[in-house]
Formats: C-alpha cells, sequence, structure tokens
C-alpha cells in the first residue's frame, strides 16, 4: 500500500510539474504532450530504481518503449481505416487492437531482454 502512496505522491507532483512547462510552451498543442502519462512513467520508474534496481527498471523502460511504438503503429492503422477504408472509429479501432497487441508482442519477441 506504501508504493501506491508513494507512486500517487510522486505522480501528483511530476504531473504538475509537466501541467506547468506545458503551459509556458508554445504554441500551446504542446501541452498535451506533457500530460499525465509521462509523469506516471517517470513515478512507475523511479519507484522501480528505489525498490527493485535499476536493472529491473530498465526492463520496465524497454517494456514502456515497445508499447509506445505500438501505440504509434495502432495510430497509424486506426487513422487509415478511417480515412481510406471509411470505417466507423469503433470498428477502425477494435480491429486494430489486435495490430496493436501483435505489434506489442512481436517486439518482445524481436529484442528479448531480462536482467
Amino acid at each position: 500500500m506504501t508504493e501506491y502512496l508513494i507512486r500517487f505522491v510522486i505522480g501528483g507532483l511530476v504531473v504538475s510539474a509537466f501541467a506547468v512547462l506545458g503551459d509556458v510552451l508554445r504554441p500551446k498543442s504542446f501541452a498535451g504532450l506533457f500530460g499525465a502519462a509521462p509523469s506516471v512513467a517517470l513515478a512507475t520508474l523511479g519507484i522501480a530504481v528505489a525498490i527493485h534496481g535499476a536493472d529491473y527498471a530498465a526492463i520496465q523502460s524497454r517494456s514502456m518503449m515497445f508499447g509506445a511504438i505500438a501505440l504509434a503503429i495502432y495510430c497509424i492503422v486506426v487513422c487509415q481505416l478511417l480515412m481510406r477504408a471509411r470505417m466507423r472509429a469503433l470498428s477502425a479501432s477494435l480491429l486494430a487492437i489486435a495490430v496493436w497487441l501483435i505489434a506489442a508482442l512481436g517486439l518482445q519477441a524481436l529484442f528479448p531482454g531480462g536482467a
């Protein structure tokens, strides 16, 4: 329970810092880049280093990067299905979830690693 409390506090502080950074930067469209996801990831990695060590945090970092790459592929596929195939948003996003899963698991299989 203590780990969740620490994650909540650190995540909240980092979210606030990123929000201030996003508010200062121009154009305002950059503000979304500094939302909750990067700060939660940083809080999680900080706790992972403190509790489990750098090797464990490196594995988590690699998995986060693979997830981000898979998400980018997912977004491209959804956009293509919406624009070119003229699919409905729900159908396109549900179909692309399979693409995301294949991409994420494929990257894990292509680049295995561990501590």
